[in-house]
């Protein structure tokens, strides 16, 4: 038999918590109830996601997580940024919630992903469907490009912030004559922001003032456009 549904139930602390996060995001309320006990069901086009509340919960404990497989990551990324903006004044990047941006995944054959973790701290992982789509990013070539890989799959996948950190501030530590320019600012910009996650503004301060000294050409700049955007809304971030 074909054309199941699997629909996602999550844990959370407050069921209203959940609703006022996700109505930011684009979701409606499909369904809600206080008894017999606490239960809500979202719903975005087709992107359905159920949360139930549980009393002294703790979301920092929280291991709740599913998959969300769309053509297009960046899209999708695109209006949940544009609702954070209109609501908080800048992208949630650091506490919880927060959304990390889209990024190829080294341990998803390179294809781009993003997470949103919720109130409720649950990791909603949205990764690019190999079936449509974009062609996956190719395997990355430099050291600082691979550094990033690296430091990528630990601090948005797996969420280890430090080990993230301890990556990149060893491949940063160290210019070479064959660095790419632009593949820099994307290493600086990450760090910025895995510094603003981990609460420590001066570290994001000092990368950002570095990505603003790193010389561009115009062909440079425009492969670095993502990474400046991610630059920008990090410095929203600290302001």
């Amino acid at each position: 038999m074909a054309n199941e549904v699997t629909v996602p139930l999550l844990p959370c602390a407050s069921i209203d918590d959940m609703v006022a996060f996700y109505a930011v995001l684009g979701f409606h309320t499909t369904h809600r109830q206080r008894k017999p006990n606490p239960y809500v069901a979202l719903r975005r086009e087709d992107l359905h996601l159920h949360f139930f509340e549980l009393p002294e919960f703790d979301p920092q404990q929280s291991y709740g997580s599913c998959l969300v497989l769309t053509p297009d990551t960046g899209e999708l990324y695109r209006a949940f940024a544009a609702g954070m903006r209109a609501a908080y004044g800048k992208v949630l990047i650091s506490g919880t919630p927060r959304m990390t941006r889209p990024r190829a995944r080294r341990n998803s054959d390179g294809l781009s992903g993003f997470s949103v973790i919720d109130p409720g701290g649950n990791w909603i992982r949205v990764v690019q469907s190999a079936a449509v789509g974009p062609a996956p990013t190719p395997a990355p070539v430099g050291r600082l490009a691979k550094a990033l890989a690296n430091a990528v799959v630990q601090g948005d996948s797996r969420g280890d912030l430090a080990q993230a950190a301890r990556i990149l501030d060893s491949a940063l530590a160290r210019a070479e004559a064959g660095d790419d320019p632009a593949a820099l600012v994307e290493a600086l910009a990450y760090r910025a922001e895995v510094a603003v996650a981990l609460h420590d503004p001066a570290t994001a301060a000092e990368m950002l003032a570095r990505v603003d000294r790193v010389a561009l050409s115009t062909g440079d700049a425009e492969r670095a456009s993502a990474a400046l955007r991610n630059a920008a809304d990090v410095a929203a971030a600290l302001a």
